[in-house]
C-alpha cells in the first residue's frame, strides 16, 4: 500500500536489546520511559535503554532472587528492585555515596507487595494487597521514612507519572477504585467511584480486570479509561472505551463513549492526546480526539476520527556477521507489540507509536472538522499549511465559505496566543503582585499560523496562479482580511500590497478605487509608497496615495518627499506650512528641488521665502553656514543680482 495510508507508524529509532535471546525478563518503567533487560547467572547484568542512547545504562547487581521489578526513581538516582513479596531493595546511583543495597519492607503484616512507584527522586509508594505506604527514601542514611499509609484491600493498580496518581482496584469485583494524588511529600486522597460494569445473564458475575482499564493524562485531564466489552446478547454487543475524568477536587464524571462498532480483543494508547484503540482479529488501529464532539451534549459519544488502518510496516535491518550488505531488512511482525503495546517484542526491540498528519488530510474531508484535528497535533504547522494550499487549488478547491471557516478557526487561535502574550508582557511589566504565582510566558506552539505563515506558503503563491479566477483570488485575500479584522488583529501590509498588486496585474483599478475610498485597505506608509510606485500604470494612484500620507498624521516628511519627487515645491511648501512645520524644514532641501525644476522664478519665491523665514527667526535673512546654502546664493546673484538679495533691517 502506499504511504498516504497509514496515519500511525513506529518511530525511526527504536529501543535495541543485542543477543535479546539471553534476557531473563524485561521491565518497562513508564515514568521514566525505559527499558531494563535483566540477565541472571552468578551476577545479575541489567542494561537500561531509554529513548536516547545517551540515557543507556548497564550494571551488575548480586544474584539474591528472581527479580520481579526493578525501576529508577526520577534523574536514575537511586534503584529500586522487587524480588520477594514482602520487600523493596535500594541502590544508591548519586555520585559519592556508597552503591551498596539496603532494604525496606512494607509495614502491613502479612500484606505482599504487589508493585512499586515513585513519584519524585526520592519519594516511592509500596502497592500492597491491604493498602499503600509512602516512604521517603533517605541515600545518605541508607534507610527509608514512612510519611504516610492507607489500609485498604487492593485488587490491583495503575499509575499515571504525568500526574503522579495511583488508582487502586477494590471490592470483589474491583470495579471500586480509588485515587491517590502525590505532590512534594504530601499523598491526598481523592473522590472514589465505580465502572459501571456490563449486564451479563445470571448468575454469572464479571469483575473488572486491569487489561480492560487504562490511565493517561489526555489534554491536560487526568482520564481513566474503561474497555467495556457488551454481552453478545444485548441490542448492541459491540464494545465501547469509556472516559471517567478525575478532577483533583469534586467528583468524578463519566464524560466520554468512543463506539468502537466491533467486538474482540483491543489495546489502548494514547499517542498526543489522542486515544488509539488496536484491534487484533483486523490488526488495524482506530484513533479518536475527544475534543471533536457535539455541542451541548452532557456525554459525548464519539466516532473514529478516521478509517481503520494498521501500523505502517517497519523493517529491521541485518546486522551481525550474518548480515549481507544488499540483504533487504526483515519485515517485523506488528500485532503482537499492540497487545501489550509497552513490553518490547522478542526481536529485542522496544516500539514508540507516532502519528502521521499528511495521510489524515485526504482521509478527513470535512475542511472545518480536519483544521480542528490539526490545530491540537503537535507538529501540525506545515500540514496545515498544505491544507490552505489544496484548499484554494486545483480540483480539491474548496467554496468561499469552508475557506472562511477555515481562516477563522486559524485565526481564533493566533488571536488567543497573541492575548495571552500580552497578558503576560503586561504582567511582567507591572512587576509580580503579593501572593501571586509567577507566570509561565506562553509557548508559541506550531497551531500558531500567523500572517507570515500565511502570505509565505500559502497566498503569495496562490495569488500567481493562473488557471484560478481573480475574482476567486481577490474573494479569497479580502476574506483573510477579514477574518483578522473579526478577531482585531492588525493587519500587516504586505497582505494589503498583496490585494493591491492582485488588482493592478488584472487591471481592476476601479476595485481598487472603491477599497481605498472606503478604507476596505487600511492607511499605511509602505502602502502609500506601493501606490505611488504604480502610477506609471495607474495615474491616479499619485494623488490616492497622497491622500493616504495625508490622513496619517505621523506621514508629513513622506508628503512633502512626494511632493519635492514630482518637482511640486510650491504645493509641498503650503503644506509643510498648514501643519506649522515650516519653522523646521531644510532650506537646502527646497532650494535644491526649485533648482531642478529650471523654473527661476520659482526659483525665485521659494528662495524669499527663506530669507524671510531667517529674517524673523534670527534677525538677519542671511544663511547659517550650517545650512550649506551658499552655492544656491551664488545662483541668486548671477541669476537677480546682488541688489536682489534681502537687506538686513536696521535698527
Amino acid at each position: 500500500m502506499s504511504e498516504e495510508h497509514y496515519y500511525l507508524e513506529l518511530c525511526e529509532n527504536p529501543v535495541q536489546f543485542e543477543n535479546a535471546s539471553s534476557v531473563n525478563n524485561v521491565f518497562f518503567d513508564e515514568a521514566n520511559k525505559q527499558v531494563f533487560a535483566v540477565r541472571s547467572g552468578g551476577a545479575t547484568g541489567v542494561v537500561v535503554k531509554g529513548p536516547e542512547d545517551k540515557s543507556s545504562v548497564a550494571f551488575r547487581m548480586d544474584d539474591k532472587g528472581e527479580v520481579k521489578c526493578i525501576k529508577f526513581s526520577i534523574g536514575n538516582k537511586i534503584l529500586a528492585v522487587q524480588r520477594t513479596p514482602k520487600s523493596v531493595d535500594f541502590i544508591n546511583f548519586i555520585p559519592d555515596y556508597p552503591h551498596l543495597e539496603f532494604s525496606q519492607e512494607c509495614k502491613m503484616k502479612n500484606a505482599s507487595i504487589l508493585g512499586f512507584c515513585w513519584t519524585n527522586w526520592n519519594e516511592i509508594v509500596f502497592i500492597t494487597d491491604q493498602g499503600i505506604e509512602f516512604y521517603q527514601v533517605l541515600p545518605d542514611k541508607r534507610s527509608l521514612k514512612l510519611l504516610k499509609s492507607q489500609s485498604i484491600n487492593v485488587n490491583w493498580y495503575m499509575y499515571c507519572p504525568e500526574t503522579a496518581v495511583i488508582l487502586l482496584s477494590t471490592t470483589f469485583q474491583g470495579n471500586v477504585l480509588q485515587p491517590f494524588a502525590f505532590k512534594s511529600g504530601t499523598m491526598s486522597k481523592m473522590s472514589k467511584f465505580e465502572i459501571e460494569l456490563p449486564v451479563v445473564p445470571k448468575p454469572a458475575k464479571l469483575n473488572l480486570s486491569e487489561r480492560d482499564i487504562a490511565v493517561a493524562n489526555i489534554y491536560g485531564q487526568l482520564y481513566v479509561m474503561y474497555l467495556k466489552h457488551h454481552s453478545r446478547t444485548t441490542d448492541s454487543p459491540c464494545a465501547e472505551v469509556v472516559l471517567y475524568q478525575l478532577p483533583r477536587e469534586g467528583s468524578v464524571k463519566k464524560t466520554n463513549v468512543l463506539k468502537l462498532n466491533t467486538t474482540g480483543k483491543f489495546a489502548l494508547n494514547v499517542v498526543d492526546n489522542l486515544v488509539v484503540v488496536h484491534h487484533q482479529s483486523t490488526q488495524t488501529s482506530i484513533i479518536f480526539d475527544i475534543k471533536l464532539r457535539e455541542p451541548d451534549c452532557a456525554l459525548n459519544v464519539h466516532q473514529p476520527v478516521l478509517p481503520p488502518r494498521s501500523i505502517h510496516p517497519y523493517r529491521i535491518p541485518l546486522t551481525g556477521p550474518s548480515a549481507v550488505p544488499s540483504q533487504p531488512p526483515v519485515p517485523c511482525e506488528l500485532w503482537f507489540l499492540t497487545c501489550s503495546v509497552c513490553s518490547p517484542s522478542a526481536s529485542g526491540y522496544q516500539w514508540y507509536l507516532q502519528v502521521k498528519l499528511p495521510p489524515t488530510v485526504n482521509l478527513l474531508q470535512d475542511k472545518g472538522k480536519l483544521i480542528d484535528f490539526l490545530l491540537r497535533r503537535r507538529d501540525c504547522k506545515m500540514v496545515i499549511l498544505s491544507v490552505c494550499s489544496q484548499m484554494l487549488n486545483g480540483e480539491d478547491k474548496g467554496s468561499l465559505t469552508v475557506v472562511a471557516t477555515v481562516f477563522d478557526k486559524l485565526n481564533q487561535v493566533f488571536k488567543e496566543y497573541l492575548e495571552a502574550e500580552q497578558t503576560y508582557t503586561v504582567a511582567m511589566e507591572s512587576g509580580p503582585s503579593r501572593g501571586s504565582t509567577a507566570r509561565e510566558r506562553p509557548v508559541r506552539t506550531q497551531a500558531v499560523i500567523d500572517q507570515s505563515d500565511m502570505y509565505t506558503h500559502v497566498l503569495s503563491s496562490f495569488t500567481e496562479k493562473k488557471d484560478i479566477s481573480h475574482k476567486f483570488i481577490i474573494a479569497v485575500l479580502m476574506e483573510y482580511i477579514r477574518s483578522l479584522n473579526q478577531v482585531q488583529i492588525t493587519v500587516q501590509h504586505y497582505l494589503y500590497e498583496l490585494v493591491i498588486k492582485t488588482l493592478v496585474h488584472h487591471s481592476l483599478f476601479y476595485m481598487l478605487h472603491q477599497f481605498l475610498q472606503y478604507h476596505v485597505l487600511s492607511d499605511s506608509k509602505p502602502l502609500a509608497c506601493l501606490l505611488l510606485s504604480l502610477e506609471g500604470t495607474y495615474p491616479a494612484a499619485h494623488q490616492l496615495s497622497l491622500d493616504m500620507l495625508k490622513r496619517l498624521s505621523t506621514a508629513n516628511d513622506e508628503i512633502v518627499e512626494v511632493l519635492l519627487s514630482k518637482q511640486q515645491v510650491l504645493g509641498a511648501l503650503r503644506f509643510i506650512r498648514s501643519v506649522g512645520g515650516n519653522d523646521n524644514i531644510s532650506a537646502r532641501k527646497f532650494l535644491d528641488a526649485a533648482l531642478q525644476t529650471a523654473d527661476q522664478m520659482l526659483f525665485y519665491t521659494i528662495f524669499r521665502f527663506f530669507e524671510q523665514r531667517n529674517l524673523r527667526l534670527r534677525g538677519s535673512p542671511c544663511f547659517n553656514l550650517g545650512e550649506h546654502c551658499e552655492e544656491h546664493v551664488v545662483y541668486f546673484k548671477q541669476v537677480f543680482g546682488e541688489q536682489a538679495l534681502m537687506k538686513q533691517a536696521t535698527v
